[in-house]
């Protein structure tokens, strides 16, 4: 079967300098390679006539679909209509469906006058098949040209999911004769990415041409997903569980889950397979240890609160660290975690607690403590566990390797249950 490639054309200034991230072509790839669209390019372009049409000119002769997000706003500088009716021809006339929708969502949703701006939101040229936005204004377009689609969405994230979901992706499975594609993705803690890939050689040399290994890492994490693309599905099923086992005995050492979650999610899953609850007690991390697990839906079953103890007062005061341990030991230490976990226990009456305390930088380091030393502790009543990292980078990744690390340290406790003993 032929692959059918796809190109995705990101439109708006906004994207080139940086002030906003691009998060809609990674998100539109992964929804084309579920559906067995392999994506062969991605571009972003400004605001500008010339550039949007040479982008439309090179992708028609490179994909059979273009999918293209942004520049359908109201004002000056979105371009995009216009320019694709300049390169697909036609006149442009106004779509009744559309203009209902933007009448209704000023009169009922945001209870303000429309002004004209907003009224040619509803304009479309005559040579496409409009989409309707059934979450914001301004409508998508689906052209034809010589076997290719192109297809234009808003940038707004939440509107163009919207209309891929509903709209886009049926009508392409619809036209095109699709091969079939399936993923199985398994999350590692602990081991570097060089290491799995030596650990694993054999296994992938010895995988058949119908199925891919990829390596996904973040963050002290890897993910390891294999894809079978092909033509008959039970077999490409069978062959893919198979090999799937195969990686999960080779990796079991350092496998966090056998399904693409994230490490909180099989933090909580834990949690909610104990009956437990968790709080955290963070400094250098200023809470977004909690943030990740609240970010869960259904994290208010097993995670109780933080204290965000940067001040060493707040330690005193909330967590009962002993003025002693910080005068000795220093806030970064081991001894100063430990009392904060045990603060946290009491304080929130949870089954388990986290702990961090570190030097994020860019300053604040010494020759003893350089900036990226963090001590992590996690326990409940009976145990602990403690571990120093030392971390060697900007403060913003060194934030999110601690917050990595200290859930997978809390992973390795509640999993490997250890048996009560003085703390």
């Amino acid at each position: 079967m032929e692959n059918i490639l796809a190109s995705i054309i990101t439109i708006g200034d906004e994207l080139l300098i940086g002030q906003v991230v691009d998060t809609n072509s990674a998100w539109m790839a992964q929804e084309l390679n579920k559906n067995g669209i392999w994506v062969a390019h991605r571009v972003a372009i400004g605001d500008n006539r010339e550039d949007i049409l040479a982008a439309l000119e090179e992708e028609f002769h490179r994909s059979s679909i273009i999918l293209i997000t942004g520049g359908l706003g109201p004002t000056a500088d979105d371009i995009t209509k216009t320019v694709l009716l300049e390169y697909f021809g036609g006149r442009m006339v106004v779509d009744e469906g559309a203009l209902a929708n933007v009448k209704w969502i000023f009169e009922r949703v945001l209870k303000r006058p429309m002004i004209e701006r907003n009224l040619q939101q509803a304009e479309v040229p005559d040579t496409c098949v409009v989409i309707q936005n059934r979450r914001g204004t301004a409508p998508g377009m689906w052209f034809e040209k010589e076997g290719r689609i192109f297809v234009s969405m808003p940038g707004v994230p939440y509107e163009m999911k919207g209309m891929i979901t509903d709209d886009v992706l049926p009508a392409l499975r619809k036209h095109f004769q699709l091969p079939y594609i399936a993923h199985r993705t398994l999350l590692t803690a602990g081991v570097g990415e060089s290491f799995l890939a030596e650990h694993i050689r054999s296994f992938e040399e010895a995988l058949p041409p119908t199925i891919r290994l990829a390596y996904l890492p973040n963050y002290g994490m890897v993910r390891l997903r294999l894809t079978a693309r092909g033509e008959e599905k039970a077999s490409l099923d069978a062959a893919l569980q198979q090999h799937f086992g195969q990686l999960r005995t080779l990796v079991a050492e350092w496998m966090v889950a056998d399904e693409d979650i994230s490490l909180q999610e099989a933090v909580g899953s834990l949690l909610l397979e104990g009956g437990k609850t968790v709080g955290t007690a963070e400094s250098c991390t200023g809470g977004y240890i909690a943030h990740l697990l609240t970010s869960i839906p259904g994290s208010s079953r097993y995670y109780k609160g933080s204290v965000v103890s940067y001040a060493n007062s707040v330690k005193m005061d909330l967590l009962h660290v002993a003025m002693p341990t910080l005068a000795n030991d220093g806030a970064v230490s081991e001894a100063t975690v430990r009392e904060m976990v045990r603060g946290a226990l009491s304080l929130l009456d949870t089954d388990y607690a986290i702990a961090t305390s570190g030097i994020m930088g860019p300053d604040g380091g010494t020759p003893e403590k350089p900036v990226g030393t963090v001590w992590i502790a996690v326990g409940n009543r009976q145990n602990m566990l403690t571990q120093k990292m030392s971390f060697r980078f900007d403060r913003l990744r060194n934030i999110e390797l601690t917050a990595t690390n200290a859930l997978n340290l809390l992973r390795k406790f509640i999993r490997d249950a250890p048996e009560p003993q003085s703390t």
